[in-house]
């Protein structure tokens, strides 16, 4: 007999897996009423869940315990792309028989704690979601040697396994097809030296503007965060034709700017995005965007992890995951 899984669950109830997910394994977001509904369908179909299964720590169980670690700066106003990585993170796991934790990474006084999942051994290995302080890994590696998988960033030194998104070549791809489209005065909105995502995307759009012979105008590359990963930028008075902007929620902010001066997207200016995630706050302003493979992303880094726990000197280096670009209503024909 086939194993149920949480798919088929959702199919069942009618609503999306992620929300099995939480229900079942009792995280916020989810009415009582429909954990319920979904608790008693669950038991209808024969789902054996994690929460009945022996819990990681009684000293018999099979599962795997991955901890989650996420800078709180990610989790603040406009980060819940960062979440959505986590749920479809704790999605993959549970599929793969493992439990999931999650701890937020807090600074007190600038210095950072090591999180208690590692200082109490409460779990078998660590994914690190998002770019934290170069200082702060070397520390977590001081402090334990169990396995630990980068994703959605990568560190040259001590980035033994990570899984990141096409940022370059994804990149490189919106800006052609603003040339594509015959535009050729274009900016960039993003500070580079942020996140080595950020980096890899300028690099992409410089690449291509290379390649047509094109200037990049230092007025028209745009800083749009500050330490603390707050979002925020302006515009300059003279205006591209195009603006490649580093994520969606910049292009979605960069709409709204536009809209406040009377220009239109994009019959008087084109924007491209990246990541094709739509903010909550946000109309959907049918950008066009590189789409993460977000799916993909977290199924190598669980895949990567794993393979730590069987061979600890197993680590690959990096890898990294293509997306696709979709074509929406952001650029001008």
């Amino acid at each position: 007999m086939r194993k149920v899984r949480l798919a088929d669950i959702a199919q069942a109830v009618g609503v999306s897996t992620v929300t099995v997910h939480n229900a079942l394994a009792g995280q916020k977001g989810v009415s009582d009423q429909l954990r319920e509904q979904i608790q008693r369908v669950a038991d209808q179909m024969g789902y054996e869940s994690l929460s009945r299964e022996k819990k990681p720590g009684d000293g018999n169980s099979d599962l795997q315990v991955i901890g989650v670690l996420i800078a709180e700066k990610y989790l603040g106003n406009h980060t819940t792309y960062y979440w959505k990585i986590y749920q479809e993170l704790a999605l993959a796991a549970t599929e793969k028989q493992c439990y999931t934790t999650l701890e937020t990474l807090k600074t007190d006084g600038g210095a950072w704690e090591i999180p208690q999942m590692i200082s109490h051994h409460k779990v078998q290995g660590v994914i690190i979601i998002g770019e934290i302080d170069r200082k702060y890994i070397w520390q977590l590696k001081e402090a334990s040697s169990m396995p630990m998988v980068f994703l959605d960033f990568y560190d040259r030194e001590f980035a033994r396994d990570a899984v990141i998104a096409d940022n370059f070549y994804g990149m490189y791809q919106m800006t052609e097809i603003l040339f594509d489209h015959g535009l050729e005065e274009i900016g960039f909105i993003g500070s580079i030296h942020a996140t080595n995502s950020i980096m890899d995307r300028y690099c992409g759009f410089m690449k291509s503007m290379m390649e047509h012979g094109k200037n990049i105008h230092p007025e028209w590359v745009l800083e749009d965060r500050d330490e603390a990963g707050i979002v925020e930028f302006e515009l300059p008075k003279r205006l591209p034709k195009a603006f490649v902007c580093n994520c969606d929620l910049v292009a979605g902010m960069l709409v709204n700017k536009l809209n406040a001066r009377g220009l239109k997207v994009p019959e008087d200016i084109s924007v491209v995005g990246f990541d094709n995630f739509l903010y909550p706050g946000f109309m959907d302003n049918r950008i066009t965007t590189y789409e993460v493979n977000l799916k993909a992303m977290v199924r190598v880094a669980i895949k990567k992890l794993m393979k730590q726990f069987r061979n600890p000197n197993s680590a690959g280096g990096p890898e990294i995951i293509s997306g696709q670009v979709i074509l929406k209503n952001s650029v001008r024909r």
